[in-house]
């Protein structure tokens, strides 16, 4: 066999693992902490075996699969260290912050003299080097290992109904985490875990600065109390794994579950609209989110709730405020930056936003995208007594889109899909993930965007977001979480198709079969009973407002 790695053409007489058939590029590469390869655009574990030509690329914890590897294993140590010190406690692994995961342990009360105790486990664990193992067993095999391990039980695949069952192993301690692994606990050199509300934060390097620990991981207050509010009212309806949503939808429970999820989101609406009257002197609702997080419907619906307040909502479109081609900054490579602040014409923007709380009728441009100049074709507007603007744009938490608004004048909102599912007790769906796969859906129905097209530009949209909208969401006056608990399976059926049509001669193909295999968790939901007015028909089509 015949291997390009790292420029060199490497010949395999036999099959071989990775880490022991390229130990020498291993160790002289120039990429750094080494945690697992691209073998034929496939992501695969050091301890995959080489038995066919191919390229091999190897990536570290910076690179975005790796990081996922380097998470798992972050969590992995810590619940062995757990394991160890408190054999009964049963875990659960609840969000993702900035550099961070939060869990709990559903049985027994965390203490700062627990969560020391663990801590020095785990540098033990790490120093220790200790290989991790995966094992397959059939599913009647994996029945009789989890009556050994009751902490097991009923909170791992068996959920899934899966005739095959795969464990990860590391000495006498047995767990799964959904995805590759690390080969051993060394590779995870920065971990600590420190004590959180009622539960912990295992912690791990930034991408930024994956050789450092930050001091105190981001502790989104909004955020965890967006997260918290569905996961409670969710954990009512006893629907916070894949395997009891499966089990409902098996229960012919499809209709009840979707008028409830969307009674949910009609619910929270209108306790934003109500916020919004109550602050009599709020003129401009701000509404801002990452992409797919279904910030146009939003808007409708917040728009209806407010007329039944007895305020008429008013939109304006920061897309023709852009400044003149000629003035629009760059970025590093030259190219137009039309995601920046400074793109914005911010000075004309504030003018006609106090012309209009003042009761002045403004002359509204129109950007031409061709010319990449503003127009004035006579769209004129004046805000009445009764009227609120309703203003939509990546720059709307960014204080330096409304500057010369006293604060009192405005609304923020932020809005995310913010997962509360999980795949099991261990294993989180991220909520970046279902924004993807949104995306995916809306792109191709919508915009006649292949998956891959999607893919191959998510990159870049994710290194906008991180820039432009999540540093400013605690500026919001409230959050709304537009997670829909049955969204995945109402997708699947149309993600699978575009996905699968990604072959392996893409970068993209390791992370269209990461998609695939998490999406075939899932039952599938027929789109008939899906409301009109649903967030979802943003992205499958259907929707009764202008989206």
């Amino acid at each position: 066999m015949i291997i390009k790695c790292e420029n060199e053409l490497i010949e395999i007489e036999e099959p071989i693992s990775i880490k022991e058939g390229l130990k020498v590029q291993i160790e002289k590469s120039d990429v750094k902490d080494i945690i697992a390869a691209r073998y034929n655009n496939e992501v695969v574990s050091l301890d995959k075996e080489i038995n066919k030509d191919g390229k091999i690329e190897f990536i570290n914890k910076q690179n975005r699969d790796g990081r996922y590897i380097y998470i798992r294993g972050a969590l992995y140590i810590a619940s062995k260290a757990i394991s160890e010190l408190y054999p009964k406690a049963l875990l659960t692994v609840n969000y993702q912050l900035t550099n961070a995961m939060y869990c709990q342990i559903d049985n027994m009360e965390v203490t700062d003299e627990m969560i020391e105790k663990v801590k020095i486990r785990m540098q033990e664990i790490v120093k220790q080097n200790i290989p991790i193992k995966k094992v397959i067993m059939t599913k009647e095999e994996a029945e009789k290992f989890y009556e050994k391990e009751p902490t097991l039980k009923g909170r791992l695949q068996t959920d899934v109904n899966k005739e095959r069952i795969s464990l990860y192993y590391c000495e006498d301690y047995y767990n799964y985490f959904y995805g590759i692994m690390p080969v051993s606990t060394g590779a995870i050199n920065l971990v600590d875990i420190e004590k959180f509300r009622n539960g912990y934060l295992v912690k791990y390097p930034s991408v930024n600065k994956p050789n450092e620990l930050q001091a105190e991981s981001q502790k989104s207050l909004k955020q965890i109390s967006a997260m918290d509010e569905y996961e409670e009212i969710y954990g009512l309806m006893k629907m916070n794994t894949v395997y009891r949503l499966n089990k409902k939808l098996r229960e012919g429970k499809e209709k009840e579950l979707i008028l409830l999820s969307e009674a949910i989101h009609e619910k929270k609406i209108a306790e934003i609209a109500q916020k919004i009257k109550e602050r009599q002197d709020v003129r401009m609702v701000l509404i801002a989110g990452p992409s797919s997080s279904g910030k146009t419907t939003f808007a409708n619906k917040l728009g209806m709730a407010l007329r039944v307040q007895g305020i008429k909502p008013v939109t304006l479109s920061t897309d023709n405020y852009f400044v003149e081609r000629k003035d629009n900054p760059k970025d590093s490579e030259g190219n137009y930056d039309f995601e920046c602040i400074e793109a914005i014409d911010t000075k004309l923007f504030n003018q006609q936003l106090i012309d209009l709380l003042a009761g002045k009728e403004v002359n509204l441009p129109t950007f031409d995208f061709i010319e990449g100049s503003k127009r004035y074709l006579g769209n004129k507007m004046k805000l009445e007594e009764d009227e609120i603007l309703v203003i939509e744009g990546i720059h709307c938490l960014n204080d330096k889109l409304t500057s010369l608004i006293p604060k009192e004048n405005k609304f923020k909102i932020y809005i995310s899909d913010l997962t509360v599912l999980n795949i099991d007790y261990y294993n989180r769906i991220s909520t970046t993930d279902t924004r993807l796969i949104r995306r995916m859906v809306r792109d191709y129905n919508f915009r006649g965007y292949s998956a891959l097209h999607t893919l191959k530009m998510w990159k870049s949209v994710n290194r906008g977001e991180q820039k432009n909208i999540f540093p400013y969401q605690e500026e919001a006056d409230c959050m709304f979480n537009s997670s829909i608990v049955y969204e995945l399976s109402a997708l699947k059926k149309y993600a699978l198709p575009l996905l699968e049509e990604i072959t392996d001669d893409n970068p993209e193909y390791s992370e269209a079969r990461r998609l695939i295999s998490m999406l075939q968790y899932f039952d599938t939901v027929e789109p008939d009973w899906i409301p009109n007015n649903s967030l979802l028909r943003e992205f499958i089509g259907g929707s009764i407002y202008d989206v």
